[in-house]
């Protein structure tokens, strides 16, 4: 297989020789208003600090621990609010999809479909999402090796889109309990881009009971030594109110503290990548 060195995203080039680039949002829609200031926060960031941004947020957690779990709008009235955040702040936007139906609708508005771990191999979903033309981000399962993953790219590159990225969100380690190996994101490399997701690799599965618990505090190191490990772009989940998050509280990153991490990792980039 040929290695896709360079995917394109909207206007967005993501991969070798590329700036560092940042995916990042709310876990979840929690409403119009909410995901609009969120967008609106995280872009007037990354515009001072001249990082390319992808708006992420889920219209639907179809996966939650718990029956009880808060899920979403719904791709309905999801889509319509991620449209009016593209729309209004001329921001690059990226959700989840659960189900091929899902697909051809949700491409019609997203610049990037998300395939979430858990799905990563279901191949009518895999190709419903490469039949859209957009970028694909596919998460790489939490039972799978980086080489396995070669599989599922060829399976999207069967449609003809080559526009694939890989996401490293590390590996189960016995019960509750998430590690990373970051040599995956080299091996990955063999396949496609790479981006690393410093909040779900910090997540400890189903360790709350109904919720997933999390170790937020190793965020930062985590995504400093992804890229210094020649990550291409970076996956946060932000909340302006961590702990008062509807989905992955002990996980999603303080908004206050955004900035500092994204400078730092800058640095890191920067110096990674010096002949």
């Amino acid at each position: 297989m040929n290695p896709i060195e360079r995917t394109h995203l909207a206007d967005l080039t993501i991969g070798r020789g590329q700036p560092l680039a940042l995916i990042a949002g709310p876990c979840v829609i929690e409403s119009r208003d909410h995901t609009l200031r969120m967008a609106d926060a995280i872009a007037r960031i990354t515009r001072r600090l001249e990082i390319p941004l992808v708006f992420k947020a889920s219209y639907d957690k179809a996966n939650r621990s718990s029956i009880d779990g808060f899920r979403g709008p719904g791709p309905k009235e999801g889509l319509v609010i991620l449209a009016e955040v593209r729309r209004e702040l001329g921001i690059r936007i990226l959700s989840d999809v659960h189900v091929p139906d899902q697909a051809g609708v949700a491409g019609e508005v997203l610049d990037c479909l998300q395939v979430p771990a858990f799905l990563c191999r279901q191949t009518d979903l895999l190709l419903a999402v490469g039949k859209t033309g957009k970028c694909a981000n596919i998460k790489k399962g939490q039972f799978m090796s980086p080489e396995e993953m070669g599989n599922v790219v060829a399976k999207i590159t069967s449609t003809g889109n080559r526009n694939i990225l890989l996401t490293e969100r590390g590996t189960f380690f016995g019960y509750n309990r998430l590690v990373n190996d970051l040599t995956s994101i080299g091996r990955m490399h063999a396949y496609a881009p790479v981006v690393f997701d410093a909040t779900h690799s910090c997540q400890l599965p189903g360790a709350a009971g109904d919720q997933s618990g999390g170790l937020r505090q190793f965020v930062e190191p985590l995504a400093l030594a992804a890229i210094a490990a020649g990550a291409d772009a970076l996956f946060l989940e932000v909340h302006d109110q961590p702990d008062l998050a509807l989905s992955d509280p002990a996980t999603v990153y303080p908004l206050d503290d955004l900035e500092r991490l994204l400078r730092r990792c800058l640095r890191v980039h920067q110096a990674a990548h010096e002949e």
